[in-house]
């Protein structure tokens, strides 16, 4: 049985702390939430290289929740919004660890917090698309599901070069067959899902995020975590060290399926 410990709590407490004086957690994917009015982003640097965009998988379904059995790798998978302090911690204890995650950023949360989307991928992980407002886009009428997966594309595209590796619909596990055409239409050619789900969003604690992750990975595994919350920065040192311990490494959804 993995544990939180002590110096992992007093981590979480101390960035806590700055959440109370910024304001409060963007919710979950499971949760309601009013996105905060966006601001422009800055566009990409000249000196910056433009990073992959989407690609085929031959022989992949169209939503894609898992890779190879048969090989011991993950992808840990984060919903991208919520106070950048954390993101950033997520970020450099994935790093610290050798660990490689796949990020599927909201467009509100990358004009809030343009730098975050070149700090991803300067760290080696992988950028996609969750929506522009990170609404339920798969109850929306047609010509809005399409802005929300076009309006974040733009983002992307603008502060990177790219539309992003990935598409994973908001609010949902899985895309209708609407929204997994209008995002073949936008440019990308899988949805992705995830079989293992942290349930991290509904804030159970850091070691109950960690038991239900290491409950349900397995080779291949895709896991849906998020940014925004104390008890996933927590969790991950545990989450990592358990799948160093069972032989799995955590890598890119790219790098998972090639």
């Amino acid at each position: 049985m993995v544990r939180v410990t002590p110096t992992h709590r007093r981590a979480v407490l101390r960035t806590g702390a700055k959440i109370a004086a910024g304001g409060a957690l963007a919710a979950g994917c499971g949760t309601g939430h009013a996105a905060r009015p966006s601001v422009s982003a800055a566009p990409m640097p000249s000196s910056a290289h433009p990073p992959a965009g989407p690609r085929a998988y031959p022989g992949r379904p169209a939503q894609i929740t898992h890779g190879p059995r048969n090989r011991p790798q993950v992808a840990l998978t984060f919903h991208g919004q919520g106070d950048p302090a954390l993101a950033r911690a997520l970020l450099d204890t994935a790093e610290q660890r050798g660990a490689r995650l796949t990020v599927l950023a909201v467009g509100t949360w990358l004009d809030q917090h343009p730098d975050l989307a070149r700090r991803i991928l300067d760290g080696g992980h992988d950028l996609g698309n969750h929506t522009q407002r990170h609404i339920g886009v798969n109850t929306l009428p047609e010509a809005e599901a399409r802005r929300e997966i076009t309006d974040c594309a733009a983002r992307l595209k603008r502060l990177t070069g790219s539309i992003g590796t990935w598409f994973r619909p908001s609010r949902a596990p899985a895309a209708s067959p609407l929204v997994a055409r209008l995002a073949r239409a936008a440019g990308y050619p899988h949805v992705l899902s995830y079989d293992v789900d942290s349930l991290d969003y509904t804030r159970p604690g850091a070691a109950a995020v960690t038991r239900e992750v290491l409950a349900g990975v397995r080779n291949g595994s895709v896991v849906s975590l998020h940014f925004g919350y104390p008890d996933t920065v927590a969790a991950l040192p545990d989450v990592l060290t358990e799948l160093g311990r069972r032989g799995l490494r955590a890598v890119t959804t790219t790098e998972l399926l090639s």
